[in-house]
C-alpha cells in the first residue's frame, strides 16, 4: 500500500519533498503533480519502475516516455536542441508543453523512441515539481496519469487513492492540478509540428 503525502501546492513542505526524494532513491514509484496533470514518475536508471508505468497505462514500446526537466540547461543534457528550438522552447517553459526532440547519448535507450530516436522533454510550472526537480538534481522520468480507457487524466486524489494504492509507492497530494495532459511538439525536423494538442495554447507555436 503506497504512502500518501500532502504538500502545499503553493508553499510546498521542504521535508515532505524530502521523502518523495528519498523515495525515488530507494528506487520506487511515484504520483505527483504537475501543471497539467498528476504523473508517474521515477529515476532515469530505474529499469523495474519503468516497466510498472508500462503496465499501468499499458504502453507499447513505441511511447516516448518525458523527461521532466528544472530548466534548459538540464534539457540540454538529454536532448539535442538547435537554436531555433531553444528560443521556442525559451518561450514556452516552464508550462504545459512537452517537447520531442533527438536525444543525446546521455539518454539511455530504452527511453527513446525506438525508430526516431526522440526522447520527451519538459519543463513545468508547477511550484511543487520544480522544487522536488531542485533539490533532486536530476530529471524525472515521467508519464502522464492516464489509464487505459479513461477519457482523462487522474485528477482526484481519492480516486487515485482507491485506484493505485496498490500499483505504486508513494503518492503526492498537491491538490486539484488540471484534467488535461501537455500539448506535444514535434522538434525533431526543422518546422515544429503539433502532435497532441492539450493545455498549452497552439496560437504561440510557429507553422
Amino acid at each position: 500500500m503506497s504512502q500518501l503525502i500532502q504538500v502545499h501546492h503553493q508553499d510546498p513542505q521542504k521535508r515532505l519533498l524530502l521523502k518523495a526524494i528519498d523515495a525515488l532513491h530507494r528506487g520506487e514509484l511515484i504520483i505527483y503533480p504537475t501543471d497539467s496533470s498528476y504523473a508517474l514518475g521515477c529515476l532515469i536508471g530505474n529499469k523495474e519502475a519503468m516497466q510498472r508505468i508500462r503496465t499501468i497505462r499499458k504502453l507499447d514500446n513505441k511511447h516516448n516516455f518525458t523527461l521532466v526537466c528544472r530548466d534548459l540547461s538540464e534539457i540540454a543534457t538529454y536532448a539535442k536542441v538547435s537554436n531555433s528550438a531553444y528560443r521556442l522552447l525559451k518561450s514556452l517553459t516552464p508550462g504545459p508543453y512537452t517537447f520531442l526532440l533527438k536525444a543525446t547519448h546521455e539518454t539511455p535507450r530504452r527511453l527513446q523512441n525506438p525508430k526516431r530516436k526522440t526522447i520527451g522533454i519538459r519543463v513545468p510550472d508547477h511550484r511543487i515539481t520544480l522544487a522536488m526537480l531542485a533539490a533532486l538534481d536530476q530529471p524525472i522520468m515521467s508519464s502522464t496519469l492516464l489509464l487505459p480507457d479513461d477519457p482523462y487524466p487522474l485528477n482526484d486524489i481519492d480516486e487515485i487513492v482507491t485506484r493505485l494504492q496498490h500499483h505504486v509507492d508513494l503518492i503526492i497530494d498537491g491538490g486539484n492540478c488540471g484534467l488535461e495532459p501537455t500539448t506535444v511538439i514535434d522538434l525533431g525536423d526543422s518546422t515544429p509540428k503539433i502532435v497532441r494538442k492539450g493545455m498549452g495554447s497552439i496560437e504561440v507555436i510557429p507553422h
